[in-house]
């Protein structure tokens, strides 16, 4: 249906449940109107992969086969609901108490770690959220970069350059995003130092004032300063999604909460 129409329906989720089933029985993909020749000849054996002899007895076998061929009848008036599916798959199942990571034989671990504030924030798209989070994170991240600078660069601009940063700061916190952008761009401009966070903050200020290619360039720059920085992973996924670059968004929320994971681990060494 959804080839054809463009459209997802109930019906169609239960056909490519079938076909799910069929790839866990078989151990390989079997197109399904094959699948369903072998099905009517009855032949099993050629269907069920030899991996799962054992796992499970020839009627339950049986009975999973005939649900996978019900799902995958070509009318979609033929196959079963989801209430009725669910109603025939239940006493099939033997181990209900057991996790499925533990069937599965997946760790368990801080691999599976939830994903921080900022971290769910993104994955939301929400840019609210995003702007309280940086707010209450402030310059700390900032502390893993050095700013080698002269006595002369201290004395002649250094007060001129924090004081950008200051005035951006304060439009950053009143939600001025495009003041933020203007005080933090001269910041950067001036070049006496060198702030991932700066960065962040414009990027968060471009997404939110609907500049994602600015606000991309802007995170990338964040992670060019510190390469192992989760936020700038973070704010590179909402810029994509903005963006409509789906699939990139979703690698780098992965490589956020990655980075994130780690950096937690150590920490938590310390």
């Amino acid at each position: 249906m959804y080839l054809r129409t463009g459209r997802v329906t109930p019906e169609s989720v239960i056909y490519s449940f079938g076909t799910l089933l069929l790839d866990l029985l078989s151990g390989k993909h079997i197109p399904p109107s094959h699948a369903l020749d072998l099905i009517r000849d009855r032949n099993l054996q050629m269907l069920t992969d030899s991996c799962l002899e054992g796992q499970f007895s020839d009627d339950d076998g049986t009975e999973l086969v005939r649900l996978a061929s019900r799902c995958l009848q070509y009318e979609p008036r033929e196959r079963p609901n989801s209430k009725s599916l669910v109603t025939a798959l239940t006493p099939l199942q033997k181990e209900t108490e057991v996790p499925s990571h533990v069937l599965m034989g997946i760790l368990h671990s801080a691999s599976f770690s939830p994903m921080s504030p900022l971290g769910e924030a993104c994955s939301r798209r929400d840019l609210t959220a995003m702007h309280e989070v940086l707010e209450k994170i402030g310059y700390k991240d900032d502390e893993r970069v050095t700013n080698e600078l002269s006595f002369q660069m201290w004395t002649d601009q250094m007060q001129e350059t924090l004081n950008s940063k200051k005035k951006g700061d304060i439009a950053f916190h009143q939600k001025d995003f495009r003041l933020a952008i203007e005080w933090y761009t001269e910041f950067i401009d001036v070049g006496t130092m060198v702030s991932p966070t700066v960065f962040a903050r414009r990027s968060l200020s471009y997404l939110i004032s609907d500049m994602p290619q600015e606000a991309l360039n802007d995170a990338m720059q964040a992670q060019v300063i510190s390469p192992v920085w989760h936020i700038a992973s973070y704010l590179q996924a909402a810029a994509l999604a903005a963006l409509g670059m789906e699939t990139e968004a979703q690698a780098a929320l992965k490589e956020g909460t990655t980075l994130e994971a780690k950096r937690t681990a150590i920490s938590g060494q310390k």
